[in-house]
């Protein structure tokens, strides 16, 4: 191939820096973010603790700070009960001081000085450690819905679900409220990066740029790959629904952190109990499966779409209650009823839900229907991929001295 002389050689790649708070519900969409820079050739160091790591696996552990009362181990939202979490959260704080050191020693090095930090918006030392490095920042948050519920006062708020117990734990953040640590995060990020589109929540986009007085860039939804589906075969719960019709399995999955009671004794036999870690994207694929019961987190919303399953939704904390309100509106499943004074639920309220999404004929057309429709949008990998190549040209503008004071316009549709 002859090469034109005048032609402009490739942009470098960038060093990005990624950092997420402990949950797997921040974790995961880091590292589908972390995936996708990667195979454009961009350097990327994604920041977490030992056992994180060794249970995604990425990079080669640090050591991780301890605290005393935490247990062994406990460096995940999963590995700890409620009452442990203020204890997690000043272990958290404690990779402060290695992440600047981390940083510097970065920075130091011209060959390794970072391009951009992504954090989530628990960590505003790591926001603040960039700043004092003069390394832009950008705070990377979950969906439009939960936004612009969470900041807006005019936005209807679902009722308190969380537990008597879960109440008195809830300002337990290592001293520092959940809200303070999103504000000093954000007040240091050049840009807010979120994980939605106008194509997805075409009301509440728009909303949230001028509500975090902040420029928001979207990176589409990170849906996994369907072919993933396929890669776990083997496994026990997929070789279960092997011997099932299509459409009778409802799927039960309520995330990494909430305790789950299940009545085992009369059921025993109807079903499969997974104790462990299992492939949620090949059961979900698994044509056995005709509902999925969720917590409606941002990740699993998108894994349960991107197979067109109508869902049972049982919101839980966080932004699971405005998402699940979302996909309400969008007609895709429906919610299990709750009291209104207290947002208790309760087996019939399960049962009768299950029963709408899953055998009540004229009732679960309308959700598959608009499930599939919903398929077709979180399926789309150009689509998203195209959001994720115009999220790394924002980044290059940044690093050249551009700036921006509004949302970013979604992506041109090829031709």
């Amino acid at each position: 191939m002859v090469m034109d002389a005048g032609s402009p050689s490739p942009p470098p790649p960038l060093r990005i820096v990624i950092f997420p708070w402990l949950g797997f519900g921040h974790l995961l969409p880091y590292l589908e973010l972390t995936e996708r820079l990667a195979s454009r050739g961009h350097r990327v160091s994604f920041i977490s603790t030992p056992g994180t790591v060794a249970r995604l696996p990425l990079l080669r552990p640090a050591a991780a700070p301890r605290v005393e009362g935490l247990p062994d181990g406990a460096e995940s939202t999963n590995s700890i009960p409620m009452d442990k979490l203020g204890l997690l959260f000043e272990a958290f704080d404690g990779l402060a001081a290695p992440f600047a050191e981390f940083l510097a020693a970065a920075c130091a090095d011209r060959e390794r000085r970072p391009d951009w930090v992504i954090v989530d918006c628990l960590q505003h030392w790591a926001a603040a450690a960039a700043l004092e490095h003069k390394v832009p920042c950008a705070m990377f948050l979950p969906s439009a819905a939960y936004i612009v519920s969470s900041r807006n006062p005019a936005a209807v708020v679902p009722p308190n679900i969380l537990s008597e117990r879960n109440k008195r734990h809830r300002s337990n953040h290592g001293g520092t409220s959940i809200t303070r640590r999103f504000e000093w995060t954000l007040e240091r990020c050049t840009f807010a990066v979120i994980r939605s589109f106008v194509e997805w929540e075409p009301d509440l986009f728009p909303q949230v740029a001028p509500l975090l007085r902040k420029p928001v860039v979207p990176l589409g939804l990170l849906p996994p790959s369907p072919d993933g589906g396929r890669a776990d075969g083997e496994h026990a719960a997929v070789r279960w629904l092997d011997a099932h019709p299509p459409g009778s399995v409802v799927y039960v999955a309520l995330g990494s952190d909430v305790r789950l009671g299940l009545e085992l004794e009369r059921t025993r036999g109807r079903g499969l109990v997974a104790t462990g870690w299992v492939p949620q994207v090949s059961v979900l694929a698994h044509g056995a499966v005709g509902g999925f019961l969720t917590h409606c987190g941002q990740h699993s919303l998108t894994e349960g779409l991107l197979f067109g399953r109508p869902l049972i939704m049982l919101p839980i904390r966080g932004d699971q209650g405005p998402n699940a309100r979302l996909m309400e509106g969008k007609k895709v499943g429906l919610q299990v009823a709750r009291d209104e004074n207290n947002g208790s639920f309760d087996r019939h309220g399960v049962a009768s839900t299950v029963r709408a999404v899953m055998l009540e004929e004229e009732t679960r057309g309308i959700f598959l229907a608009n499930s599939l429709k919903q398929q077709a949008i979180v399926a789309d990998k150009e689509l998203h991929e195209r959001y994720i190549d115009q999220f790394v040209e924002q980044l290059r503008s940044y690093k050249a001295g551009g700036n921006s004071s509004s949302a970013v316009s979604p992506p041109e549709a090829e031709a």
